[in-house]
């Protein structure tokens, strides 16, 4: 078979609305072409709107997402699995699977979702020293350092323009050396992190992804947040208070958004932030960047100095308010703030040749290659772990590509 290196990861239009109504496809089409036009004016009203206005409002829809939310009086990292969870998930893996097969050609399968690879770079992610009796547990347990690869990413499904995309991005992190017995036997010595920009996720829970996978196989994801018999408006407005045009991959916080063990009988969530306040200007706004601006910001920045951020962690203190099985809910910095427990260190290096692009086809992630005191929690984080095995399947069998599991000695020419 005849593997497509790059041409998979070149910027194409989202594919038009398909909901089987013009007047739908219509609205759905030209509300999309308006959020592209507003990215191009963002970076100017964004700074005042988040100074002011973001923080009160995000605190004000948390409280009316709560206000609508029953107590069910669980305790600290106690789960509670929901109704057709199983029958929700099986939904999702369908409709990816079936949108994946409609993108893309065997030979250059991307992923279902944070489809576009920005960079994938070597880093460390090393453990600060004298961390707190509560934070010392799993690889946090004493100051460490190990070797990581580090995939920067946009939303998925499509890999648009970088101005076209919903201004939104991720980041995943695969550890290497970690010892200890994995959750999932697939591989050895890695434990895998995630985050995305947004610090709560875009559904409550594998009910509601289900529904938006729905939406999203139309090319309509609109349809999910305004949708007359089970809207998320709530939802739709917190995303929007952190989705923007973005900078740079190494420019934006990263948040879990779901929670994991902390050790025993303790959940948290963690997140990842710049150490640095600078933001690279966007080339050539309020016309058109770049198809690949943010690409090129992480080489203007590895060419000149390391880049460094920070890990930290916020644990769980109030079951209800900062709940496990509702990913969209905000956790309160008032109730827990997050501490600072590690460094990921990126060294300047190279790394947009097309065989470390291609490599990152190569990987697998997915939470639930971890040490059992990180254990995912709650029911978006139990669904991720066959979901993401069988899509991973399924895009390594269509290119030909077994499992990898690196170990940080690889090479690129």
């Amino acid at each position: 078979m005849q593997r497509n290196v790059l041409g998979s990861m070149t910027s194409r239009p989202v594919p038009p609305a398909n909901t089987g109504s013009p007047v739908l496809n219509w609205i759905s089409d030209t509300s999309l072409r308006l959020v592209q036009l507003q990215r191009r004016i963002d970076p100017w009203m964004r700074p005042p709107f988040d100074a002011v206005l973001r923080d009160p409002v995000a605190r004000l829809t948390t409280a009316l997402i709560n206000w609508q939310r029953p107590n069910e009086r669980l305790r600290i990292a106690e789960e509670l699995v929901q109704p057709d969870e199983e029958a929700s998930l099986q939904s999702i893996i369908d409709s990816f699977q079936k949108q994946m097969r409609g993108l893309w050609k065997p030979g250059g399968f991307e992923r279902g979702g944070n489809t576009k690879t920005h960079g994938i770079v070597r880093a460390e992610f090393i453990v600060h020293d004298g961390l707190p009796p509560q934070f010392r547990h799993g690889i946090y347990a004493q100051p460490k350092t190990y070797r990581a690869w580090v995939r920067f990413s946009g939303p998925g499904p499509y890999v648009t323009p970088d101005i076209d995309d919903v201004g939104f991005m991720s980041i995943s992190i695969k550890l290497m050396g970690v010892p200890g017995p994995k959750l999932m036997e697939e591989e050895k010595f890695t434990q895998d992190m995630f985050g995305v920009s947004t610090p709560t996720f875009v559904t409550p829970d594998t009910r509601a992804n289900a529904q938006l996978q729905l939406e999203s196989l139309k090319n309509a994801q609109m349809y999910y947040f305004f949708n007359l018999r089970r809207p998320h408006l709530l939802d739709f407005i917190m995303q929007g208070l952190w989705i923007k045009t973005q900078s740079s991959p190494f420019e934006a916080p990263y948040f879990s958004c779901v929670p994991y063990l902390l050790g025993e009988g303790q959940a948290m969530q963690y997140s990842v932030w710049p150490k640095s306040n600078n933001k690279t200007p966007i080339p050539r706004l309020p016309l058109r960047p770049p198809d690949d601006y943010l690409r090129q910001a992480m080489v203007a920045a590895l060419n000149q100095r390391d880049v460094e951020l920070d890990i930290r962690l916020q644990l769980q203190t109030d079951p209800h308010l900062m709940p496990l099985e509702n990913n969209a809910v905000l956790w309160p910095e008032r109730l827990s703030p997050r501490v600072s427990v590690a460094s990921l260190r990126i060294p300047q290096q190279k790394f947009d040749s097309p065989a470390q692009i291609a490599f990152a086809r190569r990987l697998s992630y997915n939470p639930w290659h971890c040490i059992a005191e990180h254990r995912p929690l709650g029911n978006q984080s139990r669904a991720r772990r066959r979901m993401y095995f069988e899509l991973s399947k399924l895009r390594h069998d269509m290119n030909a590509v077994p499992h990898y599991e690196p170990t940080g000695d690889e090479t690129f020419e």
